[in-house]
């Protein structure tokens, strides 16, 4: 037999067939055991659930075993040599288990012929969700690269594993907050999120799910009409997973997994199927049993598991909606303008790949990461902190303007016209790509470098029409933020490569993992944090949780090799904190020889400049750092104490502020004066208004969205380095927030 690690690897395409033709929970993970068994190739794999309530690992599925041992052999944490890999949450390798004191040998399963063992944890963040072992009759037979590969396939199923467990061990109201209405509201002035305009009506997310509209007195369905549902909802939802794989490969991590095992789950339909039987109508059985389920999720204690409150109730829509052919109004997003509270990263893509036109958020800022994933999928987005919003009527006709930040409620068809008129303008990619020069110059030649930021793969189509003279910072966060678990080293290598292989010859800096604040992990417990964004975030993160950083330095270091790439460090605060960074790098550069890995040996590596604790030792760390990128949105909310996703408080984040124009001022002449690279890679570099400004102060190397590409060439071009000098020397000399922003306005 030979091992195919490469095609099991990320195969996620594989996984959507096992979906496909999976009976149930237990035949799901029956199927999947046999699949790693036969990619491994070896005769047996198994998987073991932790259940916390009895402090149990309980054997689910087996390929290989006595099939009767399922569901009866059972151990305690630390238990075993699988017990042992759960309870140190280690791979447990062992050529000849027998010989092991910890093996625990269970009479009448069929393991007493198999010699190999290798045992690995399967975890989601810090939660234990059970075991997968794989055994085989040769002696010594798993190798480290087998180690290293099943890591990585037990963390990819590591929470459609939890999902199923869920769903398989799920036993057998509140009054609604009030909303306001919207009365004779015609015009919301919001913020812009992600630029772009969009024309529909609306749907509120999360708001509800309004079950009854689809029972229809003296309407009746039929056990066959129900069946015929769920098999098409569960085509609907693969066909979905499908499509995010095409579009979105760095990030599609099986987001509608949950709701594809619910489908498969019997206990859920059989429950529905046990009231038909009593005489209930289909569409009354689907609605009953929704419910229920719903307050059963509402009851755990479990703040990921808990959310998956939504999944089922949007399968129960999905299904009744294809059983009574009533599509909905306020939940269906296709075409539609999304109105939501709050939204997840993850929610995010499946907006994008129900094909809503447009979103409303209710909450957030324009520089959260929400709305940066927004830009990257060219979806309209608007901040309005207006609650009447999410009790729009139905029929309600909204137009989007998310260039200026307005949203028109039945807007005139003048005001329409206008606008969309003025959207489709600047849609002329012909147009835009005319903007773009070979070399980038001021007005009187002064050469100037324009990267891309780079958020997801997609990005790289735009960064490279627009002729970016590279990536001048690639957020890795993404893969993190939008998965269910922590991205193996094996897929972060896959993503990182494909960035490279898509913008050959160029410079490439990676950011390490910027999380925490308001770019949560859904499936990492971070504990009560008063305070988040002054909690474990970003490098804090990284360095605390040394193994997670460790992949993905590994990742890519790998990825890198015969390419142009630096790392760059985020939210450092002291010259300790940047070396003990660089150790990491070094100690996974020398990890990597031994492992006789093709990597990058040598790699700058730089410091993301926001926050203040860095400008009184700028010239300690321009000594120590390869280069410096300044993130003004950090920079800016750290220096004026202003939370940015916070719409209280929006209109005293100003970038235009003193204490913030000096210490910018700083920070580049730091870095000239040790001769080191310095760029700017928040959202001031993409401001036509600002470039003047930080030409004067000294920048050269700007990293920008790559839409932006386009009307910084242009506004580039009409800027005279002199006048650009002159106007930062005035504008460096003023105290006051009204002279400075004067000043920027009439330049």
């Amino acid at each position: 037999m030979k091992r195919d690690h490469a095609k099991l690897i990320c195969d996620v395409g594989e996984l959507s067939g096992i979906f496909h033709d999976a009976l149930g929970m237990e035949d799901f993970l029956q199927k999947i055991t046999v699949m790693i068994a036969e990619h491994m190739a070896c005769e047996v794999c198994s998987i073991y659930l932790y259940y916390s309530d009895t402090d149990e690992l309980v054997l689910k599925s087996t390929h290989g075993l006595n099939a009767s041992s399922v569901g009866q052999v059972k151990m305690k944490i630390g238990e075993g040599l699988t017990g042992m890999a759960l309870q140190e949450k280690r791979p447990i390798c062992e050529g000849q288990a027998r010989n092991n004191p910890n093996f625990r040998f269970f009479p009448g399963i069929g393991e007493e012929r198999y010699e190999s063992l290798l045992a690995v944890p399967i975890l989601r963040g810090n939660v234990e969700v059970g075991v997968m072992v794989i055994q085989s009759t040769k002696k010594n037979y798993f190798t480290p690269e087998d180690i290293q590969v099943f890591r990585a396939i037990t963390a990819q199923l590591a929470t459609t594993i939890e999902t199923a467990r869920l769903l398989i061990t799920l036993n057998d109201e509140g009054g609604k907050k009030s909303i306001p209405t919207v009365g004779d509201i015609k015009f919301i002035k919001g913020r812009c999120g992600s630029e772009g305009v969009a024309f529909g009506e609306p749907a509120v997310i999360d708001a509800g799910i309004d079950f009854e509209r689809f029972v229809e007195e003296g309407r009746h369905y039929t056990e066959k009409d129900f069946e015929r549902a769920v098999e098409h909802s569960e085509s609907q939802l693969e066909d979905l997973q499908q499509q995010v794989e095409k579009t979105l490969y760095d990030v599609s991590a099986l987001i509608f997994t949950a709701q594809i095992l619910m489908l498969k789950d019997k206990g859920f339909t059989d429950s529905i199927l046990d009231h038909v039987h009593k005489g209930k109508d289909p569409v009354r059985a689907v609605v009953l049993v929704v419910k229920e389920y719903a307050r059963k999720f509402e009851a755990i204690t479990d703040h990921y598991l808990r959310d998956k409150i939504y999944d089922i109730k949007d399968v129960g829509r999905r299904i009744l909606e294809n059983m009574t052919g009533k599509m909905g109004t306020h939940d269906n997003v296709i075409g539609r303008i999304a109105i939501a509270q709050e939204l997840l990263p993850s929610d995010m893509l499946k907006l994008f790949t129900q094909r809503a036109k447009g979103i409303i958020l209710l909450s957030g800022g324009a520089t959260s990461h929400v709305a940066i994933l927004a830009r990257s999928l060219n979806i309209p987005l608007v901040i309005a902190g207006e609650e009447a919003l999410l009790n729009l009527p139905p029929e309600t006709k909204i137009l989007l303007d998310a260039v200026m930040g307005h949203i028109f409620l039945n807007p005139t068809d003048e005001v329409a016209k206008k606008v969309m008129d003025r959207e489709d303008l600047s849609r002329n990619i012909g147009q835009l790509k005319k903007l773009i020069r070979a070399r980038p110059t001021t007005r009187d030649g002064v050469p100037v470098k324009l990267m891309a930021n780079i958020n997801l793969l997609g990005d790289l189509t735009a960064a490279n029409e627009f002729k970016a003279d590279g990536v001048g910072l690639y957020r890795t966060e993404f893969p993190f933020l939008v998965r269910n678990n922590f991205p193996s080293e094996e897929e972060q290598f896959l993503i990182y490569r494909k960035l490279l292989e898509g913008m050959p010859g160029k410079q490439i800096t990676f950011r390490t993992l910027d999380t925490g604040g308001d770019k949560i992990l859904a499936y990492y417990d971070y504990g009560k944090e008063e305070n988040p964004f002054l909690g474990l975030r970003s490098i804090r993160f990284s360095l605390k949780h040394k193994e997670v950083f460790m992949q993905q330095i590994r990742a890519i270091l790998r990825a890198g090799k015969g390419y142009d790439i630096r790392v760059l460090f985020p939210m450092i605060s002291s010259l300790d904190e940047f070396m003990e960074a660089k150790s990491v790098v070094q100690e996974c550069v020398h990890a990597l020889g031994v492992d006789k890995l093709a990597h990058q040996a040598v790699v700058p590596m730089g410091i993301m400049i926001e926050l203040p604790s860095v400008i009184e030792i700028i010239d300690d760390l321009a000594q120590e750092a390869d280069f410096f990128s300044i993130g003004t949105n950090d920079l800016v909310q750290y220096l004026l104490a202003v939370d940015r996703t916070n719409e209280k408080v929006a209109d005293l984040y100003m970038p235009h502020h003193p204490s913030v124009l000096r210490a910018l001022k700083k920070i580049v002449y730091a870095a000239h004066t040790h001769r080191k690279d310095v760029s700017i890679c928040g959202d001031m570099a993409h401001d036509p208004k600002f470039l003047p400004l930080l030409l004067g102060i000294g920048l050269r190397n700007f990293s920008l969205d790559a839409r932006y590409l386009p009307k910084i060439h242009q506004r580039l071009s009409e800027v005279s380095m002199v006048d650009a000098e002159a106007m930062t020397s005035q504008i460096l000399k003023e105290n006051k927030l009204v002279r400075t922003a004067q000043i920027l306005d009439t330049f």
